[in-house]
């Protein structure tokens, strides 16, 4: 029998039992049973076609389990008012579509409806929010201009920008810097590092890159075909052997005293 609410573990955001999904009759995530804990930045990893954005979509409360179990604070996920989980989760996807010509600003905008009552009219505080994050993710001088306009880096800070002017309790990345040059990659994810020590807003990020994910995550998930390979703190499953075990290339992980963390290079299995 499930634990009361009251006995659970408050440091848990999501607690996921026997997880499994599939879309129609192709299974994608098998046996997912792990917690995601407060005061981490969690990076998701694996191949492509690992179920890392299914995952992601899961724990957003977009998709629904086949079987098995998922909560969210103590509570089962599907229990959540829309509205409300809306207020506390902020999804940023991989392809940030906007098929209007709707400004940055209006776009921006947008982060805020689910803090607003219906027909209520932005105040002079969700004015400054907006400003506030479109400074702090480099697209102010874009803010009068249609996104339908802006290239695919320029639409992702937008896409950013609208989940930090909501406010939320957690972030949810879904590479987010992939349509991002180098530096606007490292300015991106050093903002959301800062917004997750300052204000404690808490991040889980889809990655493809090894090494952002280890100058960005504390905690790492391994995911391939579908099941988690293994998970923990960066320094201890960022390895190698896992790097061997979940993208089969050879690798040497390092400690860099230049970025501070951990580095690592790859190459493919020298044939003997």
């Amino acid at each position: 029998m499930a634990a009361p609410f009251s006995e659970r573990n408050p440091d848990i955001l999501w607690s996921l039992t026997k997880a499994h999904f599939s879309y129609n009759d192709t299974p994608v995530l098998h046996d997912i049973t792990l917690d995601l804990r407060h005061g981490r930045c969690t990076g998701i990893l694996g191949p492509n076609g690992s179920g890392k954005t299914t995952l992601l979509d899961l724990l957003a409360g977009l998709q629904t389990l086949r079987s098995g179990t998922i909560e969210f604070q103590g509570r089962p996920l599907v229990s959540w008012p829309k509205k409300h989980l809306a207020r506390l989760l902020a999804l940023v996807p991989q392809d940030f579509m906007v098929r209007f010509g709707f400004s940055v600003r209006e776009v921006v905008e947008m982060g805020l409806h689910p803090h607003l009552h219906r027909f209520a009219t932005l105040s002079r505080s969700d004015r400054d929010l907006i400003d506030q994050a479109l400074i702090a993710t480099g697209i102010a001088a874009l803010a009068d201009r249609p996104v339908t306009q802006l290239s695919g880096g320029e639409k992702q800070r937008v896409a950013v920008a609208r989940a930090l002017a909501q406010r939320p309790m957690v972030l949810l990345l879904d590479e987010a810097t992939s349509n991002l040059d180098i530096h606007h990659s490292l300015e991106l994810l050093r903002l959301i590092r800062d917004r997750f020590e300052q204000q404690m807003m808490q991040v889980v990020a889809v990655m493809h890159d090894l090494n952002l994910a280890a100058s960005f995550c504390d905690h790492l998930i391994f995911l391939k075909e579908g099941r988690v390979v293994c998970q923990g703190p960066t320094e201890e499953v960022l390895t190698p052997a896992t790097i061997s075990a979940v993208y089969g290339v050879e690798a040497e992980v390092t400690a860099s005293a230049f970025t501070n963390c951990r580095q690592v290079s790859f190459r493919l299995p020298v044939s003997h």
